[in-house]
């Protein structure tokens, strides 16, 4: 797909798309896409065995730039971590599974996905 003409939305929304493709292609179960709140927005919430996983979904359509994961700042991550925080507050039975912060980084056809990206505590 060339991205040229499309919006950020659009180009979003297909990275997105990608990622969950990729993922249940891995046999992750897809919770729920596009969680928001005050404190930000996740991109896909998923269970990966017994595991709660916050993924953000990055795309970068060159490496001119940067990788695509390396635009998940500390700023970022604190906003992932506040709503993945919220997302356990509304949802109690999950607040006893184990958790993740995942990244999908995408460019150029390729689909990384990085485990364990950043944690509470980075």
């Amino acid at each position: 797909m060339l991205f040229t003409k499309k919006s950020t939305k659009a180009v979003g929304d297909y990275a997105e798309s990608l990622a969950e493709d990729f993922l249940k292609a891995h046999k992750v179960k897809i919770l729920e896409k596009n969680f928001s709140c005050r404190s930000g927005e996740i991109d896909l919430i998923v269970k990966d065995k017994d595991t709660l996983v916050f993924v953000e979904v990055r795309y970068r359509k060159s490496t001119n730039f940067g990788q695509p994961f390396e635009t998940v700042t500390k700023t970022k991550q604190n906003k992932i971590i506040r709503s993945a925080q919220t997302y356990l507050q509304k949802h109690p039975k999950a607040a006893n599974k184990a958790c993740r912060f995942d990244v999908i980084s995408i460019q150029q056809g390729e689909i990384d996905w990085i485990k364990n990206a950043f944690d509470t505590d980075s």
